[in-house]
């Protein structure tokens, strides 16, 4: 029997990276549109790390043009009688984003996630959630203390079987994934794509806060007398709002239909489950909402710009009509001294 542990950090980067495209493996069962659906990833970098003994394969990864992903692997010799996995996790949790620095990434935004892995065993494996229920919540969870039995059911029920001697369990912070033939790897960067997706709503929903803020903070200090040069200050930033809704619209109608186009059959009903989990959909219904207040701003925005340049026309109205006053007075009053002088 073989155990591993995979744990890898998503997180935000900034800085655009270079690397060999890993085009998406093909999941079980997937349709015949499945490869283009999928963001590809890009291999940056894989080298050996050692941590309390244990040597990890580490890999360095990115979803262009916007996430960076550094995982380790290694082999342990029982998950469920193994007592220092949530430590060694931490440790190497440390590592990734040591490393995930060193390419540009931001810490505060960014994903954790580790997948325990059983292959080379015969027979039904919700033997092992039976046996080692309470061992497999708690990693899950990475939780040390002893989990009340209701806590243990309702976390192993968040679970996948595609064939009788096959597994998938899944919790916010990990999963466990039971395959007698260690065919891993299609189930493990849908977990990756996932945790991906909800990172790039994270980054959108924090996009969107600090806009609101400009914008509102544009509004709400626009000077009722502005010269030439302020107006112009005022119109640049209004601009700005307009790219940047723009933009955020169309991040979120790509994440939409990335989503939308990722299948209906083993990976679609993965995907449902952690998107479950992972609560996608409220994270949605954020962002939507946040979309709608923008625009509200927006509207409010383009109505005060609209009236600074009505008021304007109608200041250029007046001081034109005035000057065509003052002249048709200094004609009058040059005619008068023509008629004296005669």
């Amino acid at each position: 029997m073989s155990h591993k542990v995979n744990s890898f950090i998503i997180a935000e980067a900034k800085r655009e990276k270079k690397g060999r495209e890993i085009p998406p493996l093909v999941a079980r069962s997937a349709p015949h549109y499945f490869e283009k659906s999928v963001p590809s990833q890009f291999i940056l970098n894989q080298q050996k790390t050692e941590i309390d003994g244990v040597v990890i394969d580490i890999s360095i990864k990115t979803y262009h043009p916007d996430a960076i992903i550094v995982s380790g692997t290694f082999e342990v010799a029982n998950i469920f009688k193994q007592n220092n996995l949530i430590e060694l996790k931490n440790k190497l949790h440390e590592f990734c984003y040591d490393l995930a620095r060193k390419y540009g990434a931001k810490e505060e935004l960014s994903e954790e996630y580790t997948i325990y892995q059983v292959s080379g065993y015969e027979g039904d494996p919700e033997l092992f959630l039976s046996s080692h229920g309470n061992k497999i919540a708690s990693l899950l969870k990475s939780e040390k203390a002893a989990l009340d039995d209701k806590e243990i059911e309702y976390t192993l029920s968040y679970q996948l079987k595609y064939s009788k001697d096959d597994l998938v369990v899944i919790e916010w912070d990990g999963a466990f994934i039971f395959d007698p033939k260690g065919e891993v790897e299609e189930t493990i960067e849908m977990m990756e794509l996932a945790n991906y997706q909800l990172l790039r709503y994270r980054i959108l929903d924090a996009s969107l806060d600090e806009q609101m803020q400009k914008t509102a903070k544009i509004i709400e200090t626009e000077p009722k007398k502005k010269t030439f040069f302020e107006q112009r200050e005022f119109q640049e930033d209004f601009l700005r709002v307009i790219r940047t809704r723009a933009g955020a619209i169309a991040k979120f109608e790509a994440l939409e239909r990335d989503i939308k186009l990722i299948g209906e059959w083993y990976s679609a009903r993965l995907y449902e489950l952690i998107s479950k989990k992972f609560r996608l959909i409220e994270w949605r219904r954020t962002i939507q909402d946040k979309l709608e207040s923008l625009e509200d701003i927006y509207n409010i925005a383009t109505e005060k710009l609209g009236m600074s340049r009505t008021q304007r026309l109608e200041m250029v109205q007046i001081w034109g009509f005035f000057l065509l006053q003052i002249g048709w007075f200094a004609l009058i009053v040059l005619e008068f001294i023509q008629l004296i002088n005669k």
